[in-house]
């Protein structure tokens, strides 16, 4: 009887836990989508990349204001209404964001959408926890971490094939089904989790949060743009400083804190986090760098681009819930170390990547990478959650979520700049053999004049255009060796996240309900 009723509770989270994936893989799916919308939407509403790239900052910063708080709306209002008002929020959002005019109306409805998608993948952990039994937690978060692997990988492909087929306002329509869905599902499907109706709203840690936050990936995400010591971002970046500083003294002596940072007094969950964010920037890294690859120089399209990460996204799909399983069984330092090793492995393997290289090849490392990836990020962030009180699971997915995201900005920020510095030392260091005094580059010269001259064209014309070609060639060349270098840099942050997967102490079982916020570990 005992284990009827056991497999009974089993089945019963399946169902469950399947509605929150589906809501978690919507939004960051849509998030990932709208990228390769950019240029498209700067031809139909007339505008600049600057005023259209706020279609993809507005959502970011509205996500990254709206998640600390996201623990303390659990608490105080349940998970369930929570995960059911931010899936309506983000289903609204949709619906407006197609039906907009101008590129500032879809910004402002982004900053909706962003409302309801910033609070879903924190309030899905917390429901998570909840519903299903702590001997199947790795299976379920691996599940679960399907979404959030996926989704920047199949995002390109999916917004890639609507744009080319369908209009841009499908890749927003898309959501609406999805999201009703979800609501009417978890209305029936999600138990609602215990409400605390004495919790105390800390005024001054989310107003200090928000604007600390939000001014430091603001900064973020226009330093390349706007250059890292111009007035705007440095005074951004002072501003977040202070404000952030001012949050963590009033959290440090909150008796009821918004983000309880004392969490970070647990060596496992801090050390687990900091892994997870270095492998996000290893993540995101390629996520950035390999489309830039792949159009800038295999001159393929946003589409066949989506094509080719599209196998690389499934195999992450795949180990997801396998890691979770291996995770279950044994543990996130063995699955932990041996993924994110070849995590590190194939992303270095990519700073040889060069205008030649096949696109199998290409998909082979991305493959492997994503091998890796997969089988590691969710049993490493699990071993951090275990060791949180069952009560204060709620804040510590927000705080995880936060550095995360920051942690993300602050490795598109540094890759990007790195690689814009670096393909202009390598655009000079080749310019400099590309002269008539060079015997190599006068002969290419001349065998391209000659070409031109013989097609047709006129002696001035041939000789510009001989030049021009050539210059092409060299900024081509730079802009491979640069990506191989931010590469490089790329894999240095997933190689540093081995030595910390060491000191993980991990514990089977959460510290019990009524236990305090867990201090150091022993």
């Amino acid at each position: 009887m005992q284990s009827h009723t056991a497999a009974e509770k089993e089945a019963s989270f399946w169902l469950p836990l399947f509605v929150l994936v589906i809501g978690a893989f919507a939004a960051i799916l849509n998030s990932s989508s709208i990228n390769v919308a950019i240029p498209k939407l700067m031809s139909i509403f007339g505008v600049s990349a600057n005023d259209i790239q706020w279609v993809i900052t507005a959502y970011m910063l509205t996500s990254a204001v709206v998640i600390p708080i996201t623990g303390y709306l659990g608490d105080r209002f349940g998970g369930k209404r929570v995960y059911i008002l931010s899936t309506a929020a983000f289903t609204a959002g949709s619906i407006l964001c197609a039906f907009a005019w101008s590129s500032n109306s879809l910004i402002v409805f982004r900053v909706i959408q962003g409302i309801g998608g910033g609070i879903i993948m924190p309030i899905t952990m917390v429901l998570i926890y909840r519903i299903v039994p702590i001997e199947k937690i790795g299976l379920a978060l691996g599940v679960w971490g399907m979404a959030a692997v996926m989704g920047p990988a199949v995002g390109p492909t999916v917004g890639g094939y609507i744009l080319e087929h369908f209009s841009w306002r499908l890749l927003f329509i898309i959501n609406v089904p999805v999201g009703i869905v979800g609501v009417l599902l978890s209305i029936y499907l999600l138990k609602e989790t215990p409400i605390k109706k004495d919790t105390k709203f800390d005024f001054w840690g989310f107003l200090f949060a928000a604007v600390g936050f939000f001014a430091l990936l603001l900064a973020l995400s226009q330093g390349s743009k706007e250059g890292w010591s111009s007035y705007y971002i440095v005074m951004l970046f002072i501003l977040s400083f202070f404000t952030l500083l001012l949050f963590v003294l009033v959290e440090l002596f909150s008796e009821d804190p918004m983000m309880d940072l004392r969490l970070l007094k647990n060596k496992t969950f801090l050390y687990t986090t900091i892994v997870g964010s270095l492998i996000n920037i290893g993540l995101y890294g390629g996520v950035f760098l390999t489309p830039l690859f792949a159009q800038n120089l295999m001159g393929l399209s946003a589409y066949d681009t989506g094509i080719l990460l599209f196998p690389s996204a499934m195999v992450s799909g795949v180990m997801m819930p396998v890691s979770g399983i291996l995770f279950d069984k044994f543990g996130a330092k063995v699955v932990g170390l041996i993924g994110v090793t070849i995590t590190a492995v194939a992303t270095l393997d990519m700073y040889h990547l060069d205008v030649n290289t096949s696109q199998m090849t290409v998909v082979i490392i991305m493959c492997i990478r994503s091998f890796g990836i997969g089988l590691s990020m969710m049993p490493l962030m699990t071993a951090g959650m275990n060791v949180v009180a069952k009560h204060l699971i709620g804040r510590a997915s927000s705080l995880g979520n936060v550095i995360r995201q920051v942690a993300s900005s602050f490795g598109i920020a540094v890759l990007t700049t790195i690689m814009q510095n670096r393909q202009t030392f390598h655009a000079a260091t080749l310019s400099e053999g590309v002269s008539y005094s060079s015997p190599v580059a006068a002969n290419i010269i001349k065998q391209v004049q000659g070409a031109l001259l013989s097609s047709g064209a006129g002696s001035d014309d041939s000789t510009s255009g001989a030049i021009s070609m050539v210059v092409g060639l060299v900024q081509k060349q730079a802009m491979a060796l640069a990506i191989n270098d931010t590469f490089l840099i790329s894999a240095l942050f997933v190689f540093a996240a081995i030595p910390l997967i060491f000191l993980i102490n991990e514990k089977k079982k959460p510290a019990p309900a009524g236990m305090p916020s867990p201090g150091p570990d022993k």
